[in-house]
């Protein structure tokens, strides 16, 4: 009978063995595969990229690179576009304090409005709170081309002298914040509703006031999610074109945004395409220093602010 027993153990360790080793072989297989398609994925992000950086270093000017590693790469498009951006009078640097102009107030405004309406929503209970809070996700889900009549309609009856609101970028600025606001409202709120109210109540026990424990407690806490809200914020001042592109009409008003567009269209033909490509990556560096700055905050603030709402 021990021999017996003996047999039948050795056949169950070598079917154990066997199912191991399958299972180790499929787990095998299963990592090359994700490998494999990781390594398309980032092939897939990364081509464009180089591509573009390409084109803009290629002098011959071509609309389709034959090579990644151009014959005579150069500088010089950067330099061309830097020097004359577009047909208008405007220097690269006036378009570029434009655009950050636009980003910079979108984004302080985004956050420092966003931040005092979300402690409100969160903390304080008042009447219409409940009404107010559906307005705001109703302005929210509403398309932002639905906007562009009223607001343009608005601040072009704002004239003091020879300024008009509206075609000034202080009105492009209000109008983006007009919808950025419930985004930062709703993001930033959801976050604040994750902070323990014991720690104010604390605060409070030891003598301090409401304003106290908003800057010295809510706002230390809530830095991921105001870094996220502001990095949205400048991301869209930084890339907006419609509103800009309906109320602007001086050319030393234009974002680079609009150079950006006016370089296609009915003046492709004449855009080097070396120059479109350069322009292309010069603005797209500040949204990226932008990201790297604030990258750390990023999946803390998005997936702690979107728990409650």
């Amino acid at each position: 009978m021990s021999a017996d027993a003996s047999t039948v153990a050795l056949k169950a360790s070598a079917r154990a063995a066997v199912a191991t080793n399958r299972r180790r072989g499929g787990g095998i297989r299963r990592q090359i595969a994700l490998q494999v398609l990781c390594v398309l994925i980032g092939i897939t992000v990364v081509f464009p990229v180089l591509w573009i950086v390409a084109m803009a270093l290629d002098p011959r000017n071509l609309q389709k690179p034959d090579s990644l590693f151009p014959p005579g790469a150069s500088l010089d498009a950067f330099a061309r576009v830097i020097a004359k951006p577009t047909v208008n009078p405007v220097s690269f640097l006036t378009l570029a304090t434009n655009s950050l102009f636009i980003a910079l107030v979108i984004s302080i405004s985004s956050v420092a409005i966003g931040v005092l309406a979300a402690y409100a929503f969160s903390r304080m209970r008042f009447r219409g709170r409940e009404f107010l809070m559906i307005a705001i996700l109703a302005v929210l889900m509403l398309p932002a081309v639905a906007t562009i009549a009223p607001l343009f309609v608005s601040l072009n009856k704002i004239q003091i002298g020879t300024f008009n609101l509206r075609n000034s970028l202080i009105g492009v600025s209000i109008a983006i914040i007009s919808s950025q606001l419930p985004f930062a409202v709703w993001n930033i709120k959801g976050y604040l509703d994750t902070i323990p109210k014991e720690l104010e109540e604390a605060a409070v026990v030891d003598g301090a006031g409401r304003v106290q424990t908003f800057v010295r407690i809510i706002l230390p806490l809530s830095t991921p999610v105001l870094a996220v809200t502001a990095l949205f914020a400048f991301i869209a001042g930084w890339t907006e074109f419609i509103l800009s592109w309906i109320f602007l009409t001086k050319p030393e008003t234009f974002t680079l945004a609009m150079a950006l567009n006016g370089m296609v269209g009915q003046y492709a033909s004449a855009t080097p395409w070396s120059n479109f490509a350069a322009f292309s990556i010069l603005f797209a560096v500040p949204p990226i220093v932008a990201y790297a700055v604030l990258q750390r905050y990023i999946v803390g603030g998005l997936t702690v602010g979107g728990v409650k709402g």
